[in-house]
């Protein structure tokens, strides 16, 4: 049976200010940060998950913060921009609040679609566009309604160095249907109702360049532990280089680099966020899996402090 994947499960990012990185997306966007750990391959930097206030698959933006990081150039071999869903009606909502708060925005329309593009504060690229699919959102911010809140990601625009191998692997490998194209753009869709279009822009593009501003990987969703095995193996299968199966806590997660220069991770739904903190309370606290608490100590001096104070005031 052809194995499709319902959409993406997260989007990682490099970020440079921890404290910047919370304040810009639970304090401007209004996302719930969801989980605070450490980057595992290398636990003497924050791993910072955002997302819905349960992080469900769908929603989850996650940050690498390198305080000394140099900045990144998006280009090929990258998701060029970020895509959040927010309510129909809520446009002209989040053009006042970014004005508010200092972020320039613009205009823009894709496959007739209008669509607020503007960037945080390292630069990385995002935009909203206003979509029925998708739960409400919500917003731990008192400031932000439930009727405007972001719902989730609504995808991604992937900018490739060989955007006809990455097409193949969207369509033959991963699943997506080809709906469309627009411009210079062509756009897949998967089956969930959020994370679940991908433009990818039909031109090849000259490699970009990694770290504060860019995006790292995108994840895509495997149902449960049975089907992420069965996709580690079909990867292979079609002649990739895929990693050994990594416990991340929350998921599970190959990885593997698509020949367009993109990083792919396929992420298990399941375990969740909440297998190590009470649902009400996810983010709260440094949370990190059993192998590195000896370590406790040494990992928390190392780490910038932050506070979550913007998140539930």
């Amino acid at each position: 049976m052809f194995t499709r994947t319902a959409g993406i499960h997260h989007i990682t990012a490099f970020s440079r200010n921890p404290q910047e990185t919370i304040d810009f997306y639970s304090g401007i966007l209004g996302l719930s940060l969801v989980k605070k750990t450490v980057n595992f391959d290398d636990p003497t930097v924050y791993h910072l998950y955002f997302g819905d206030p349960a992080g469900s698959p769908g929603t989850i933006l996650t940050f690498f913060p390198y305080p000394r990081a140099r900045q990144g150039q998006i280009g090929g071999g990258q998701v060029g921009i970020v895509t959040f869903i927010i309510p129909p009606g809520s446009i002209d909502f989040w053009q006042e609040r970014l004005a508010w708060f200092g972020r320039d925005a613009a205009s823009s329309k894709r496959f007739g679609e209008s669509y607020l593009q503007f960037s945080d504060p390292d630069g990385l690229r995002l935009e909203l566009v206003e979509r029925e699919d998708g739960a409400g959102g919500a917003s731990p911010l008192e400031s932000i309604p439930d009727d405007q809140a972001i719902k989730g990601l609504g995808g991604a625009v992937l900018f490739s160095e060989a955007y006809a191998d990455t097409i193949d692997v969207l369509e033959n490998l991963l699943g997506l249907a080809k709906i469309g194209e627009d411009a210079r753009y062509a756009r897949f869709q998967a089956t969930a109702e959020i994370g679940n279009l991908i433009d990818v822009r039909m031109e090849d593009m000259e490699a970009g360049h990694g770290t504060a501003g860019t995006v790292h990987h995108i994840a895509w969703r495997a149902s449960d532990n049975a089907e992420h095995e069965a996709w580690r193996e079909r990867v292979s299968v079609n002649g990739f280089d895929v990693t050994p199966i990594k416990d991340r806590q929350y998921f599970k997660a190959i990885y593997f680099r698509e020949h367009g220069g993109i990083l792919f991770e396929i992420a298990t739904d399941p375990p969740g966020f909440a297998r190590d903190e009470a649902p009400d309370a996810l983010g709260r606290k440094l949370m990190l899996p059993e192998w590195f608490e000896p370590q406790r100590g040494d990992i928390e001096a190392r780490l910038e402090p932050v506070t979550t104070e913007k998140v539930w005031n």
